[in-house]
């Protein structure tokens, strides 16, 4: 999709166990095309079969640089941008523990995830500061945007399963 960025880091493993650089700004910025400023870490912790999203900030949106330091998700980013020749299209990624990708996700994207190991632990760093007042929800199930999520019947917190559809966003 136009301008989400998988980044496989260059892991050094042998029988001790394993080392990488997470984020390295210059190479991020040269190799991956990411010019953004990261502002804000985040970790959250979910069962299996809790799914996360879609969230956005609508006056301040965020750019996120997923990872999961433990377990599998399936990841997911959602293009708001009006401009966007990709406008309302999703795309996804399998991110675990094992696989140590990294889904970098632009300014205007809506984002959610779903676990699909017993537990995750997802980190993600932000390009703008977390204000619940700028929060928007979409639809993790829109029919318009169609996703074609792993599972059938995730575990939703209370507020995103009154998230409005695709078509009453008012972005």
């Amino acid at each position: 999709m136009n301008d989400c960025i998988v980044i496989e880091p260059d892991c050094h493993e042998d029988k001790r166990g394993f080392f990488y650089e997470s984020f390295h700004c210059q190479r991020y910025k040269q190799q991956a095309g990411i010019h953004n400023e990261f502002v804000q870490d985040n970790l959250s912790r979910s069962s299996k079969n809790v799914l996360r999203g879609l969230h956005y900030q609508k006056n301040r949106p965020q750019g996120k640089l997923v990872r999961v330091v433990r377990g599998e998700i399936f990841d997911v980013a959602v293009d708001l941008r009006l401009d966007s020749s990709t406008y309302g299209q999703w795309e996804s990624q399998l991110l675990s523990e094992s696989n140590k990708k990294q889904f970098w996700i632009p300014p205007g994207f809506a984002h959610g995830f779903v676990v699909m190991s017993d537990i995750a632990d997802v980190e993600y760093k932000c390009t703008d500061y977390y204000d619940p007042s700028d929060e928007g929800l979409l639809i993790w199930n829109d029919p318009s945007i169609d996703i074609n999520w792993p599972i059938q019947n995730p575990l939703i917190s209370e507020k995103d399963l009154k998230a409005p559809l695709f078509s009453a966003l008012k972005l």
